[in-house]
């Protein structure tokens, strides 16, 4: 042949040429043209050879599985679903050929046709998209709006459907007036009848919430009176009362005039403590007993009256007195608390000795952290022999000559009547700290007027009356002793603005700086003072026979016939 070489056969050649064109067509079945031809310039992945292909520039060397990248990145595919991950990764898999024309397509073209489809699924996707939110109602047309922006009439539907809570009006709307306005609303709709008399107009809701009351729907106005001034311990004290009772005030009143012309009246505190008794329980009467004496020893004692008076700037220990009853014990706790009433003062100080008991005895169960020996607004002999809050007596010597002038009657009637009827008849009604003619009466006037606790009236009423004749029968001696007047001059009610008024009426507004429980001391002497006015104005009354007179004159209306 004309190529051949000279020492080369016809035959020899031909099976040269041949197989030569045969190894192309053997390598094409077994490998595809990306993996012989490596260097292509664009990216290319390698799964299903095993062998190490050498990559020139910055690339990474890898086998088998592993994906090789060669200069021209990779396109971005955001990662949705698994499905998603997993597709564009079937992209670069190299398929089984079905024959020679598929095993050399350019990676151009398969980087045209990658391109095409990532194009294709995020239409798809954002057509998917957009249905979703075509389908599905707007965010921003169902956007919740505060409460606040409804009018009235909005919120009042919602009160009735139940999407909004009434008692959460303030907080909700931050204007407690309005919360009050839509309230009564509520309560006419639901009742069908108009509360206007009721008043809310002009009135700081806003010391009310969190302190005072719930559910505000407006403010009853009590008429106000004063009584005095009377003439306490040197200084002249008014007593602002706060009743519906027609001639309670004029009663009192009177009283004090008989005071204040006499001399006046001298008061003292003998004691001071607010108490909180819880109940605990133990397995057995002998480790409750063991609990007893552990209390009792004055080292123990001293370790939690410290921990108690750690609670506090102002709370103290004072006492401790344990009551056994079976396997229980009630562990009376007695503490001073300055100027406040104290009963949330002196809860804490307890909860932190109890917590400290706990560690002590394993064995005690707390059962309530009052156990009713403490004892709050109930009769109980326990506040009438130890007393609870403030102890006061208070004591005045009025003249004859004032007794038969202002108070029309006699120093012997008087005695003899309180003997009769305070003494005796209490005694025969088995009152307990009951002794007296009608304190709770003045008690609860002043508590109303100074934003006390009223329902503490019913220990802070205990109260003995007594009177004697003395300078040779000319003059009235008279004294009250109230062992459990329970009051304070912050906190609860007395930071509303009537009320506050009321104790600056009396002097003893917010606390005292100088010497902190000198104003609801000074507080405790006033009612007591006001008492014993009281006391002394019926009693004469009724010695006299006045009493039906005078409630006739000022607790009946007059009407037009």
């Amino acid at each position: 042949m004309l190529f051949a070489p000279p020492n080369l056969e016809t035959k020899e050649l031909f099976w040269i040429i041949y197989i030569l064109i045969l190894i192309p067509k053997v390598f094409a079945k077994v490998m595809s043209v990306r993996e012989l031809f490596p260097f292509f310039k664009w990216g290319f992945n390698i799964r299903r050879s095993n062998f190490l292909v050498p990559i020139l520039s910055n690339n990474v060397i890898v086998t088998g599985e592993e994906a090789v990248q060669y200069e021209k990145p990779l396109p971005y595919i955001p990662q949705h679903n698994q499905q998603q991950k997993q597709q564009p990764s079937q992209d670069y898999i190299q398929q089984p050929q079905n024959n020679n024309d598929n095993n050399i397509n350019s990676g151009k073209e398969q980087e045209q046709e990658r391109q095409q489809k990532q194009e294709q699924q995020q239409k798809q996707e954002q057509q998917q998209q957009t249905s979703e939110v075509t389908n599905q109602p707007s965010k921003i047309n169902n956007k919740k709006i505060p409460i606040k922006e409804l009018s009235n009439e909005e919120i009042l539907e919602k009160l009735e459907k139940g999407e909004v809570l009434a008692y959460r009006l303030e907080s909700e709307l931050g204007d407690c007036s309005r919360a009050v306005e839509i309230r009564r609303m509520l309560l006419e709709k639901q009742l069908s009848k108009k509360i206007e008399p009721i008043p809310y107009e002009g009135y700081d809701f806003a010391k009310v919430q969190g302190q005072c009351c719930e559910n505000v729907i407006g403010y009853v106005p009590i008429p106000v009176g004063t009584a005095g001034p009377i003439q306490l311990n040197g200084a002249l004290v008014t007593i602002p009362m706060a009743t519906t009772e027609g001639c309670l005030v004029a009663s009192t009143h009177r009283g004090c005039k008989a005071i204040t012309e006499s001399g006046g009246a001298k008061c003292t505190i003998t004691s001071r403590g607010m108490t909180r008794a819880p109940v605990v329980r133990f397995s057995d009467i002998v480790k409750a007993s063991e609990f007893v004496s552990w209390i009792n020893d004055s080292d123990n004692y001293q370790a939690l009256k410290a921990v108690f008076d750690s609670t506090s700037r102002f709370a103290r220990l004072s006492a401790i007195k344990c009551t056994i009853a079976g396997r229980s014990v009630y562990i009376r706790f007695k503490c001073d608390t300055g100027d406040a009433m104290g009963m949330n003062m002196v809860s804490k100080g307890v909860e932190a000795v109890l917590d400290h008991l706990k560690i002590i005895f394993d064995d005690m169960t707390l059962l309530s952290i009052s156990g009713n020996m403490c004892t709050d607004k109930k009769p109980s002999s326990i506040n009438w022999t130890e007393g609870r809050g403030r102890s006061v007596v208070c004591e005045a010597m009025i003249t004859g000559e004032v007794v038969q002038r202002v108070l029309k009657t006699n120093v012997q009637a008087l005695v003899d009547l309180n003997i009769a009827k305070n003494l005796i008849g209490s005694a025969m009604a088995g009152s307990i700290g009951g002794f007296n003619a009608h304190a709770s009466n003045i008690v609860t006037a002043i508590f109303l007027a100074t934003g006390q606790d009223c329902a503490q009236n019913v220990e802070s009423s205990n109260c003995i009356t007594q009177m004697e004749a003395c300078n040779d029968g000319q003059d009235l001696y008279i004294t009250v002793t109230m062992p459990s007047i329970e009051v304070g001059t912050v906190g609860g009610g007395t930071s509303l603005p009537a009320q506050s008024a009321c104790l600056d009426i009396i002097g003893v507004k917010g606390s005292s700086s100088s010497k902190p429980g000198a104003n609801a001391d000074q507080l405790a002497k006033t009612i007591a003072s006001a008492v014993m006015a009281g006391e002394l104005s019926l009693m004469s009354a009724l010695s006299a026979g006045h009493l039906m007179k005078s409630h006739l004159q000022y607790n009946r209306a007059k009407t037009n016939n």
